[in-house]
């Protein structure tokens, strides 16, 4: 069978990951930008497509394929709010230097891409990789949960992804999970991105520290008490509660609860066979996953018991953005 390749382009919050993507789903190449290092999208959009061209001209050492941007099979984008029949990412909560509509297939055409596109909302993407390429494979209803700079969301019904009729359907991160609770970048209060985010998780560790007090002892991997709020980050709060951490731990398992109830809530709308995480917060395991799987067990509605698993992504957690964006190409 003949090489093809197609850039996936992962646009999220803090950074954009561009894969040359071969058929057989191998990530050959890839390259990263800061996001938050642009103010305005034409120049982003300039910046993305220069590094695509990088990549295609350094090409498969592999199979010896060298190329332009025009000589791959498509490009596919995933990106937050961005609706799949215009093609533009609209006032995302979580990007908010690119204000108005930021048209995708318009700024590449601009700069010379002719290849076919397709753009859709990152999470939804996530979904379609873990289809194509992951443990989904063979389902026809599953949900994929991103959790990052923010929380996001893909339905897959009947073997599709669901849509709606904007475009922008499965926004399970703005499903408001505490009325009246934390404010949240999309303008409400209390939706469950504000919670169990990589920010969430922040905000919830900082609020247990206030209400435990500091451990009593430290072991390597703990967070100092002399930490201060502002030099917390989720990746810090994983490895503590890796090591054991109280503080961490009892975050991870208020993390666990919430995101335990949402998930049960979802079920009842789409009967999933499966929901899928994928993110850096779920690489702490265990102390996110055991309190996720009892409060959604809690909280399930009978009809529904022993119907619905919650997982792991089966793609590799750096990968899998990148294959669904390239999925919605191939």
């Amino acid at each position: 069978m003949e090489n093809t390749y197609v850039i996936g382009i992962d646009l999220g919050g803090t950074n954009t990951e561009l894969g040359l993507v071969r058929n057989d789903g191998h990530i050959v190449a890839r390259h990263n930008l800061s996001t938050t290092d642009y103010s305005a999208f034409p120049t982003f959009a300039d910046d993305m497509v220069k590094a695509a061209g990088e990549l295609c001209a350094a090409g498969d050492p592999d199979t010896g394929w060298r190329g332009t941007v025009n000589d791959l099979r498509g490009i596919g984008i995933g990106a937050p709010n961005a609706d799949p029949n215009t093609g533009s990412m609209v006032e995302p909560p979580n990007l908010k230097q690119f204000k108005g509509v930021s048209n995708f297939v318009e700024e590449f055409r601009r700069c010379g891409v002719t290849v076919p596109m397709a753009v859709d909302n990152d999470a939804n993407a996530a979904a379609l990789g873990e289809m194509v390429y992951g443990g989904a494979k063979g389902m026809k209803h599953f949900i994929m949960i991103t959790l990052g700079t923010g929380v996001g969301s893909g339905i897959v019904v009947d073997g599709k992804l669901v849509h709606g009729s904007t475009g922008t359907a499965g926004e399970l991160g703005h499903n408001i999970l505490i009325p009246n609770g934390r404010p949240c970048s999309c303008g409400r209060n209390g939706c469950l991105e504000t919670y169990t985010s990589a920010r969430g998780i922040v905000k919830t560790y900082i609020e247990v520290r206030r209400e435990m007090g500091p451990p009593k002892e430290l072991f390597p991997g703990w967070i100092p008490p002399s930490t201060t709020d502002a030099e917390i980050h989720s990746i810090t709060v994983g490895m503590a509660a890796s090591a054991g951490d109280p503080l961490a731990l009892e975050t991870f398992r208020r993390v666990g609860y919430w995101l335990g109830i949402a998930c049960a809530n979802a079920v009842t709308f789409s009967a999933p066979e499966c929901i899928f995480l994928m993110g850096g917060p779920t690489k702490v395991g265990d102390p996110l996953l055991k309190p996720l799987r009892q409060s959604f067990e809690d909280h399930l509605l009978n009809i529904y018991a022993g119907s619905c698993r919650i997982e792991m992504s089966h793609l590799k957690t750096n990968e899998v953005a990148i294959l669904g964006a390239a999925a919605l190409v191939s």
